[in-house]
């Protein structure tokens, strides 16, 4: 009889029966044929006869631990491998001691990025209002908690917050608008590098403080106004009057107790244009919080109509404005508004209007002029035309807008040569300061503008994946603007003929008697009135509260600088100049490779041409 088995290997495996057992394996199995064929137990000495000896099972060791008995070879197997393994530690331990270390610390943050810390917190200082308990200037607390209050009928039901301008206590709205447009382009630009610096929410928090203020100064609910306030606070001591205002006087915010009136203006295009562009900035940087973004959109697009509705100058007519913030003209606003405008809503109107040929002759776009090129809180077209100049390079919209994107993007391109050192538009101190406002005292908020705009346009012309520019015939590459940028911000910081920091608390050598009235009188419980406070006007010695963060008016045109608080021109800090510092800071700080935000700006904006039509659908027979 044969059976056939499967042969792993793929064929057929014959088995023969008969041969498959040897007559041992027989014996074998019938052996335990008979055993499974038992029915009862058996004792120990029938299984001994019938059988034959049991197994002798190999006896096993065990060591006792107390709780756990457990095998010998087991205990001596763990013992084993726990030795062994602390043997490698310490072998290992033993050649990572003796390597000789590297250690890799953190970069060490740089100037800029140190400086940009202490320059944002000048604006702590110069809150108004209510104060928040994390404001971290230790000297100050809330103050004039009356402004716009008590008056019957106004549009307006208070006017507490805000910032005060500078050293005084006087709320300006017109460069205050600069200034917080200033910060809200920087964040768009640049919110990576603030995020790095860790200061991000801290400048939010801080455009959001202004922003919130100036929706208090004109009827923000509304889609049409005919009226708004221009300032808040008075400073006017010509004539030798005596009225306790915010510069005859000598005191502490906290301190006031006189009258602070109120300035109202119905024909204010140029302050109504710039807190337009002021609120829609802000708009982009708080796109994320959708209600308050659409608030402040609505408030810009109301002043905006103002502004173009109700024409006029808001320093006319004898103001006392005209004495302090005198604006020389209305167009660049309407170009700077209107840009902004644009890239707050993406409506075309606002583009057509900021890239009317008309309005930009208006505002000088097409002819030099000593101040050409020059970004203040009076002129906003050097900035205008890089803004515009943005579009042209990442949007490139075309036709009807091509023509004078083209002629911003030349004129900005001319600007940026004529900040280079090998061009004799604008002299330089013999330390290398370029006097954008010829010489004139407090130079350094123009020459931070600057510094700021080569940057971004460094920046913009990288992004774009382009080296250079050129000035007529000749190429720079965008590092000779960079160049240009950290020499101007380095003397600001201390690399100048006097080795003195023009930034408060930064290095060691600063101004200490910065004119600043919160700062020169020590927080001591005693409430100076008025003239009680002029003895610390008066004072040779330094300030007793440190005003961090603050860029004074700076050096004049030697390179010569008078410490005296009662030399404003000097000596005197601003939001706007302050601004115009962090902007420049931050864009030089940390790592040239993160650059600018190419998008974020262009968030509202609507794709420039017509989506392409979905591919036809498959062919089915």
């Amino acid at each position: 009889m044969s059976m056939y088995g499967r042969d792993p290997w793929g064929g057929s495996l014959e088995i023969n029966a008969a041969d498959s057992a040897t007559d041992d394996d027989r014996s074998r199995n019938l052996n335990d044929l008979d055993r499974a064929a038992l029915s009862r137990p058996l004792d120990e000495t029938q299984q001994s006869w019938l059988l034959g000896p049991a197994e002798q099972k190999k006896k096993k060791k065990y060591v006792d631990l107390g709780c756990i008995i457990v095998s010998r070879k087991i205990f001596v197997w763990t013992v084993g491998s726990i030795a062994a393994a602390a043997l490698l530690v310490g072998l290992i331990t033993v050649i990572v001691e003796a390597v000789p270390r590297h250690r890799h610390n953190h970069t060490p943050a740089d100037n800029y990025t140190l400086a940009l810390h202490k320059a944002l917190m000048f604006f702590n200082a110069q809150k108004s209002g209510k104060l928040p308990k994390h404001n971290n200037v230790s000297w100050r607390g809330s103050s004039c908690l009356s402004d716009g209050k008590g008056k019957q009928g106004s549009f307006y039901k208070d006017l507490v917050g805000g910032y005060y301008d500078a050293g005084d206590a006087i709320k300006f709205h017109f460069p205050a608008s600069f200034a917080m447009t200033m910060l809200s382009w920087s964040v768009i630009e640049y919110s990576a590098k603030y995020e790095a610096a860790g200061e991000l929410n801290h400048v939010k928090e801080i455009i959001k403080w202004g922003a919130d203020y100036f929706l208090k100064t004109f009827n923000s609910s509304s889609d049409t106004i005919n009226t708004m306030v221009a300032q808040v606070g008075t400073g006017d001591t010509s004539g030798g009057s005596t009225t306790p205002n915010d510069h005859y006087c000598w005191m502490r915010p906290e301190d006031i107790d006189y009258e602070r009136l109120v300035t109202e203006c119905s024909h204010c295009s140029d302050l109504a244009a710039e807190m337009a562009a002021a609120l829609a900035s802000a708009s982009i940087v708080f796109k994320d919080n959708k209600a308050y973004s659409q608030k402040l959109v609505h408030g810009a697009r109301t002043l905006f109509q103002f502004a173009r509705d109700q024409r006029g100058r808001y320093s006319e007519r004898g103001s006392e404005a005209a004495i302090f913030y005198n604006s020389t003209s209305y167009w660049d606003e309407f170009v700077w508004g209107g840009a902004w405008l644009y890239y707050a809503t993406g409506n075309n109107s606002y583009l057509q209007l900021a890239t009317n040929p008309g309005i930009a002759k208006h505002a000088g776009a097409f002819w030099g002029g000593p101040d050409y090129g020059v970004l203040s809180w009076d002129n906003k077209l050097a900035g205008t035309q890089l803004l515009l100049s943005r579009l042209r390079l990442f949007l490139s919209p075309g036709y009807p807008y091509e023509e004078i994107l083209r002629t911003f993007h030349n004129q900005t391109s001319i600007i940026m040569c004529s900040y280079l050192p090998i061009f004799t538009k604008f002299n330089r101190t013999r330390g290398g300061l370029i006097e954008l406002n010829h010489g004139r005292p407090q130079p350094l908020q123009y020459v931070v503008n600057a510094a700021f705009l080569a940057t971004l346009y460094s920046d913009y012309l990288e992004a774009a994946d382009t080296p250079g520019w050129y000035c007529g015939p000749n190429f720079y590459s965008t590092d000779m603007l960079r160049d240009f940028a950290k020499t101007q911000i380095d003397y600001i910081l201390g690399k100048n003929p006097r080795k003195m920091s023009y930034v408060v608390g930064f290095g060691n050598h600063y101004p200490k008697h910065v004119h600043h009235r919160g700062a020169s009188i020590p927080k001591n419980k005693i409430r100076y009135n008025c003239k009680g406070g002029w003895k610390w006007r008066d004072t040779t010695k330094p300030n007793p509260n440190t005003l961090v963060g603050a860029m004074v008016a700076g050096p004049d045109r030697h390179d010569g600088f008078r410490d005296v608080r009662t030399n404003y021109n000097y000596t005197e800090p601003t939001i706007a100049g302050n601004a115009g510092l962090v902007a420049a800071l931050v864009a030089l700080s940390g790592d040239k490779t993160t650059g600018i935000d190419k998008n974020t700006i262009f968030s509202a904006v609507p794709p420039m041409f017509p989506t392409p039509p979905p591919p036809p659908a498959p062919w089915r027979p």
